[in-house]
């Protein structure tokens, strides 16, 4: 992967082939969500490329990290949600999706899967498509609600922060508890209205 480029993997989802007419029925019939899946540590984009290959929409949203050895300073690309592939699948595909290897879990609570709101994962894409950069954040619990109105993170909603003199958008993805913040201009954002 090359170092320069913000990386999205994806691939289209379909129905598997073979299956019994009832069972691919049911599944056509049942809304794609996405899902926020747990993998072992350091496994993020073997899981996405498996899941991909099974023809799983996947999404691993990653971020550069310049890291200082002792003779050199080297970038890296890190997934902005450490352990976790973001994977879009109908609830009766869940089976397939655990028998992947590297995969742990799918959040849920209850023992029901979790969906993340597509608002969430569209947000997401587009700060990790703009080329802005962008760094793992704290959720936040209070702060303002904003939109941006103009440049490359038009439409993105998330909440304005204020963090060494600079302004932020941080958008949050409730279930995981984490948040990625991408740095503005102030007079870009206004408070989203409803």
């Amino acid at each position: 992967m090359s170092v320069e480029e913000p990386t999205v993997c994806a691939s289209i989802a379909s129905a598997p082939i073979g299956l019994p007419l009832q069972l691919a029925f049911s599944e056509s019939t049942e809304p794609l969500h996405w899902y926020a899946v747990q993998v072992r540590h350091q496994h993020e984009r073997a899981v996405a490329h498996a899941l991909s290959h099974n023809d799983f929409e996947t999404f691993v949203p990653l971020y550069r990290s310049r890291r200082q050895w002792s003779d050199r300073v080297k970038v890296l690309e890190l997934p902005l949600f450490p352990t976790y592939v973001f994977a879009r699948f109908r609830e009766v595909q869940r089976v397939q999706v655990l028998r992947t290897p590297g995969v742990r879990s799918i959040v849920a609570f209850n023992h029901r899967l979790a969906p993340v709101r597509d608002e969430e994962i569209q947000s997401l894409q587009v700060m990790v498509r703009s080329g802005v950069p962008v760094e793992p954040w704290p959720i936040l619990r209070e702060g303002q609600r904003v939109r941006v109105e103009r440049g490359p993170l038009q439409g993105v909603e998330g909440i304005l922060l204020r963090f060494k003199n600079c302004w932020r958008v941080v958008v949050g993805v409730e279930i995981l508890q984490r948040a990625v913040a991408a740095e503005v201009d102030r007079d870009v954002v206004r408070p989203c209205t409803g």
